[in-house]
């Protein structure tokens, strides 16, 4: 056949797709709408392409050109070839949809591939369905692979950077960028042999186990010119396992993401004939601008993919009586104490976090049943959260619908199929049974759990918390652990999305010992994210300065929670964390004097101000992005229409514009700062 290319655009993004003449596909360009391709500028090859999706079955590893731990250079990937093609949509979305086909291993692959007029981002998911007669075993599926990433650039491996986000407990969202070399990519020598090989064996690669999806590092990355004259940035969308690698091929970097992998993950999947697999999406933005432009992109993306929320439009404060405060231990007294300054401060939601279910303090390995102490509410908890409605505060209550304590009654109730077991034993996790979603009859209890409590007692708002992180998948009812894994992540997503069908105006905030879930397979369901544990304001402020490279603002909740005992600027660096995202409320407010209330209560009424504009706004950091231990830290929003002593911040686009200043909170301090611990929140406004 003769070489073809198909190119679909958006007005934002175009990709082109090849096909060889032996009707080989590979994703050959993908680049803002109307710029010109970088063209390849190796001696050794003309492109740089990569087969289009890759594919391992049982038994098959990797061509001579790559190790078998790599992602690319599988046999099944190369011997993929083009049977049709498919482009729908409507006016913001484009579709293409391209249907592989392999007769010698019986398997039709469908790539698809998504582009919104609104962003220059690509969604990349891939279908594998089973043509033969036989089962089949699938042990990878990469949606998204792509050659060339670095074309154009003759030593790519000095032009380019890779940055890469950690994403520990207490310490969210910190990128730490690496150059090409120092993480084992360079020019090995290897290119123009007499062999013709294509790559080294070298790749660099992040991959999480487990169903702590975000633990250790964000499902992202991001390769950029060292010019900063392109950026590209991608995720993976899955609240379980994945994988994405970076590495050398044909003189130029690849980049190629997914879900699980049986090498990774013990996941493999037996297809049965006319069997059909969708992996999980990968979202990949390409910008020839700067990192800033990048995470824009994405902030856009990440908003059209989510479920529509009023909650992302309202941007209500929300009150939770947990950090720096009653710290798991609520009671009628403690609550009712805070009520009057809770509503005085400007909030709408009043959350009452662990422990309104247990008489005492053992309750960890106890949870499931979901009924509230009577010891902890002697007047009754329905009058309780009453007393909130009456005060015009939505009551919401802390949960871990997930999971079942050791010692809990539900553990005896439920048949042995509903939790995860390996060789016929269940799962524990510190003191938990982990449940399954795929089986019917916990989507039934814990749908019952939730109907008693938001039809009996009122409950507006949930924060689903989840604390265990189950790394060895369960063997019930499935081809391997790590399938039923992913299999039980998706129903479990189902059930969510079940929920804000029955109760529409539920809100419900996703948790995991902070941001240890903090993915766009949860995201894209639930309308808020609690973003970290940190107990410590000054080391918060490096946090909340990078969320909105991980998370829209309007999505990032942030905890205030001043302090009695702390002095007046680091009660209001507390603040400031989080006017420019969503604010979550707590600290012993009953217990401040006058002058302490009034610096909480004059950032409530400003972001009330601001809060309208977050939902549209794209971030922006004038001093770059902020790293753990730096002395300054900034972070802007563009809405439409201690070591020095002071500090210049250059904020691109008003460059040769006149520009006012406003000092927007704490007003009474002053736009002069001393050089400690302090924070202060500017609108920049063009003239």
């Amino acid at each position: 056949m003769s070489p073809q290319s198909i190119t679909v655009k958006s007005s934002s993004l175009e990709l082109t797709i090849f096909i060889d003449e032996d009707g080989a596909a590979y994703l050959d360009q993908v680049i803002p709408t109307g710029s010109t391709p970088r063209q390849p500028v190796s001696k050794y090859f003309d492109s740089h392409r990569a087969p289009l999706v890759e594919i391992r079955l049982v038994g098959g590893a990797t061509q001579k050109h790559k190790s078998s731990k790599s992602l690319v250079g599988s046999y099944i990937g190369s011997r993929l070839r083009y049977k049709s093609h498919d482009i729908h949509g409507n006016e913001e979305l484009r579709i293409l949809d391209v249907t592989l086909s392999s007769p010698e291993d019986k398997i039709t692959v469908i790539s698809h591939l998504a582009l919104y007029n609104s962003t220059p981002t690509l969604r990349a998911s891939a279908t594998l369905r089973n043509n033969g007669n036989e089962a089949v075993t699938v042990t990878q599926m990469t949606p998204l692979v792509l050659g060339g990433l670095t074309a154009g650039s003759k030593e790519w491996w000095d032009d380019y950077t890779l940055s890469v986000a950690t994403n520990s407990w207490f310490r969210e969202a910190q990128w730490i960028e690496h150059s090409l070399p120092s993480i084992g990519l360079d020019d090995y020598g290897v290119y123009g042999r007499p062999e013709n090989h294509f790559a080294s064996l070298a790749r660099y690669a992040i991959s999480n186990r487990g169903t702590f999806s975000t633990e250790g590092h964000l499902p992202m990355g991001l390769l950029k010119r060292q010019d900063n004259a392109e950026t590209w940035l991608w995720q993976v969308e899955n609240n379980g396992s994945w994988r994405w690698e970076v590495g050398d091929w044909k003189d130029s970097v690849y980049l190629a993401a997914g879900g699980p992998i049986e090498a990774d993950h013990d996941w493999s999947l037996a297809l049965e004939p006319g069997g059909e697999f969708t992996t999980v999406p990968v979202a990949l933005v390409h910008v020839y601008d700067d990192y800033e432009c990048a995470f824009g992109a994405l902030t856009t993306y990440r908003r059209y993919i989510r479920r529509a929320h009023e909650d992302n439009k309202r941007l209500p404060i929300i009150f939770n009586d947990y950090m720096n405060c009653l710290m798991g231990d609520p009671t009628e007294d403690k609550i009712l104490a805070l009520i009057d300054p809770v509503v005085k401060a400007g909030a709408e939601y009043f959350v009452i976090d662990c422990g309104w279910y247990a008489d005492d303090a053992g309750w960890w390995d106890d949870v499931g049943e979901w009924e509230p102490s009577r010891k902890r509410f002697p007047s009754g908890f329905k009058i309780l959260l009453s007393k909130l409605r009456e005060k015009g505060l939505i009551p919401g209550l802390w949960i871990e619908p997930e999971v079942i304590g050791v010692r809990s009654i539900v553990a005896s109730e439920l048949q042995a199929e509903a939790f995860f077991q390996r060789n016929g034993h269940r799962v524990v996790e510190k003191g938990r049974y982990q449940l399954d979603y795929r089986h019917p009859a916990v989507r039934k209890h814990m749908h019952a759990v939730i109907e008693r409590l938001v039809m009996e007692y009122g409950v507006g708002y949930f924060k689903f918390d989840y604390n265990i992180d189950v790394v060895q998948g369960t063997d019930i009812s499935t081809s391997s652990p790590g399938s039923a894994q992913l299999e039980h992540n998706g129903a479990y997503l189902v059930w969510v999305n079940e929920l804000f069908d029955r109760f529409p105006e539920l809100v419900i905030e996703n948790c995991s010992s902070g941001a240890q879930r903090m993915d766009y397979a949860m995201l894209a369901t639930h309308s808020i994210q609690s973003t970290s544990d940190q107990q410590d304001t000054d080391k918060y402020a490096a946090i909340s300065a990078a969320l909105p490279t991980a998370v829209t603002p309007e999505q990032a909740a942030v905890w205030v929670y001043p302090q009695a005992e702390w002095d007046d600027e680091t009660n209001a660096l507390c603040v400031v964390n989080a006017l420019l995202g969503r604010v979550h409320l707590s600290g012993r407010l009953d217990l401040l004097s006058p002058r302490q209330f009034g610096i909480v209560r004059e950032g409530m009424n400003v972001y009330r101000a601001i809060r309208a504009d977050l939902p549209t706004a794209l971030p922006f950091w004038p001093l770059g992005l902020p790293g753990w231990h730096d002395s300054w830290l900034a972070l802007g929003m563009r809405v439409k229409g201690g070591g020095e002593e002071s500090v210049h911040l250059p904020v691109s686009g008003f460059k040769g514009r006149d520009v006012r200043v406003e000092l927007l909170y704490p007003k009474a301090f002053g736009i002069e700062i001393p050089a400690t611990l302090c924070a202060r929140l500017f609108c920049l406004t063009v003239l």
